[in-house]
């Protein structure tokens, strides 16, 4: 199928309403409203976990169990499981209670549907909110999914959600080509400004997949909307991912979780500080509060995580404030707290695994030099406007 019979099909399943942000539907929410002609006569295996819900909380397990005309056969789960409470590395296949569908783990042995896993199936559904950040895990649940569904001659449907920090902010590093890993499945930027469903369809143009591929898309929403601007309900799609102010900070300070820094995993407010037992908290915050940065502020703390990165050990840091979401630009404060780390605690501050979720060598090249935030920025702005090329005939909505 090509991609403009398959952005025909996904046109057919109907136009971005002008519904007002309460009557924002996702993607399942027209599925059961169109009560399941797209999968009508199939065997389903399905990729979700608890933030498959419709509008009203009916889970999608539930929907296309009870569904007329519908065999869900099988249940996939991505990292942290299918109740998203598990924050391990390894986790087990398991059975769902309520269906008694045997549900298959693909955060364990393997990552990617196996033949055995697929037999029987004839459609994937993936059904899972993302939160618009390269190096969240399920959208590299999803492309390695892909990869299988097109080499067992599946079809894969895309139950679409918004992408909850805005459709229309692109921002930091386009993964190097060659560095591709669960934490990064595909060439694109830290913060890519699309839903899963227009990601997969970039995916199945740009790594040439034959593949029958489906997007049943979100009604109503807008693409500078922010997930509160829907009317659906939050639900933390990982364990530390517990509001949408997380979200928007996570593609900045995210990055500086593989280092020697405590994010705030082990508190109440992960993403939303960061310290370790060797950073001054007033020194810090006002070195980072004359920087003047937009649309967020610092103040001095101090937190005893009790998980991650210095579990039980007294931390001082910082807390970081959203004062103005509109201009904020989460990758430029991240680089900014980088540098001051570099500039502050340069002994103490170990940067080598930085470059796990950064992913781009030109980019760690200029922070560890001194570069300024400035010129860190420039060595990643041409393959950012390559990217917003790239992906603009894969947008579905406005």
């Amino acid at each position: 199928m090509t991609v403009r019979h398959i952005l025909f099909s996904i046109l057919a399943l109907g136009a971005v309403s002008s519904a007002p942000a309460a009557e924002v539907l996702n993607g399942i929410d027209v599925l059961v409203r169109d009560d399941f002609r797209h999968l009508a006569g199939s065997r389903v295996a399905l990729i979700s976990n608890h933030t498959g819900l419709d509008r009203d909380g009916h889970s999608t397990i539930r929907l296309l169990h009870h569904a007329d005309d519908v065999a869900l056969v099988r249940i996939f789960s991505p990292e942290h499981g299918i109740e998203g409470k598990l924050d391990i590395p390894l986790i087990d296949d398991d059975t769902d209670g309520a269906t008694g569908i045997p549900v298959f783990s693909l955060y364990g042995e393997t990552r990617r549907p196996t033949a055995a896993m697929l037999a029987g199936i004839d459609t994937i559904v993936f059904d899972i909110q993302d939160i618009g950040t390269r190096f969240y895990t399920y959208i590299s649940t999803m492309g390695n999914a892909m990869l299988a569904a097109a080499e067992h001659d599946i079809r894969f449907v895309v139950l679409d959600r918004p992408n909850p920090i805005n459709g229309i902010d692109v921002a930091g590093p386009v993964l190097d080509d060659g560095l591709q890993s669960f934490v990064g499945f595909h060439t694109i930027p830290v913060r890519h400004g699309m839903t899963v469903g227009e990601l997969a369809l970039l995916f199945e143009s740009e790594l040439a997949l034959n593949l029958d591929l489906h997007v049943v898309r979100v009604e109503g929403w807008r693409r500078a909307q922010f997930y509160d601007d829907t009317g659906l309900a939050w639900i933390n799609p990982s364990p530390n991912m517990r509001s949408l102010r997380a979200a928007l900070l996570y593609p900045g300070i995210g990055l500086l979780e593989t280092t020697n820094i405590s994010v705030g995993r082990g508190t109440d407010t992960p993403f939303e500080l960061l310290g370790a037992p060797w950073i001054d908290g007033p020194s810090f915050a006002a070195s980072l509060n004359a920087l003047q940065l937009d649309g967020i502020s610092f103040a001095a703390t101090a937190f005893t995580p009790d998980a991650s990165t210095y579990a039980g050990e007294f931390c001082e840091g910082v807390r970081i404030t959203i004062t103005d979401r509109t201009h904020l630009q989460p990758l430029t404060a991240g680089f900014a707290i980088a540098r001051q780390l570099l500039l502050d605690y340069g002994e103490a501050w170990e940067t080598q695994r930085y470059m796990r979720l950064l992913g781009n060598a030109a980019t760690m090249a200029a922070l560890l030099n001194g570069k300024s935030v400035d010129a860190i920025e420039a060595t990643y702005r041409p393959g950012l406007d390559s990217f917003l090329t790239r992906r603009a005939p894969h947008l579905l909505y406005d």
